[in-house]
């Protein structure tokens, strides 16, 4: 009985003690997650993007350096100064195809710059910018493919996809008779593809001639079967953050700074 009573004791004790440190957690938790977006950068001085580090031409982590360089990167540090000035630090977090809705809505980022499609099914989870580059969906194959356009793609063919893209999504609706592989990021897929363990890669032309360009053994073809506009992506309800992107990005637009960025990037 006596070993009863102080086993009890000794919970009520610890029930308590979690109960006070929580409190004492609490207050500054909720202030946080009370606080918008944008207020929360310009207190910590530093903005948090998330970006690709597995997109050739777009966000690709250099293995000499260790950083992550591309149009993505480029713009998100041109849109910070645009806003910021150089009061505020610009930091990247990798997301992928798959995670990056839920490192946004987490608080790990900020905002994503993540070759991020704009559709009304992610515009119910998270709030987007105007269109910051209009690229459209597209096959990658071995050059001599007998695959040369989407019509091409039967029972007896595999297209290899990124989970949680669009292009998975399309795919599945322009060729419903293919199979479809999915894998985890755009450097697994290609892997993939240059392994023989698919007939064609698709996903969005501006991220395949980053492909081709890394292995010219591989092509486009068949053009654009889709409109692919990306957006920034920002937590839902963060209107004030949206509207400083936009007006950033007519900015960078109208002085030229935008294309200068685009052109030292995108060369088709």
């Amino acid at each position: 009985m006596f070993k009863t009573k102080k086993f009890v004791k000794m919970a009520l004790v610890s029930a308590m003690a979690a109960i006070f440190l929580a409190g004492c957690g609490g207050d500054k938790t909720s202030t946080d997650s009370s606080k918008d977006v944008l207020a929360q950068i310009k207190e910590d001085k530093k903005v948090v993007f998330g970006v690709k580090h597995d997109t050739r031409l777009f966000g690709l982590k250099n293995p000499s350096t260790g950083e992550v360089e591309g149009f993505d990167i480029d713009l998100s540090k041109a849109l910070a100064e645009e806003i910021f000035g150089k009061d505020v630090k610009s930091e990247f977090v990798e997301v992928t195809s798959k995670t990056r809705v839920g490192l946004l809505n987490n608080g790990k980022v900020d905002a994503v710059v993540a070759t991020m499609t704009i559709t009304e099914e992610r515009k119910k989870e998270v709030d987007f910018t105007d269109v910051y580059f209009d690229a459209g969906q597209s096959l990658l194959v071995k050059k001599g493919s007998k695959i040369q356009s989407i019509d091409d793609l039967k029972k007896d063919t595999k297209v290899l996809a990124v989970k949680g893209s669009t292009s998975s999504i399309n795919i599945r609706e322009k060729a419903p008779e293919t199979t479809v592989l999915e894998f985890e990021n755009y450097a697994e897929a290609f892997t993939a593809l240059k392994a023989g363990k698919g007939d064609a890669l698709t996903t969005d032309d501006s991220i395949l001639y980053g492909m081709a360009e890394e292995d010219p053994s591989f092509e486009l073809v068949g053009g654009t079967f889709t409109e692919e506009p990306y957006g920034i992506a920002v937590k839902k309800g963060n209107t004030e953050l949206v509207d400083e992107l936009n007006k950033a990005l007519k900015s960078l637009k109208d002085s030229g700074k935008y294309d200068e960025i685009k052109d030292k990037w995108i060369k088709n």
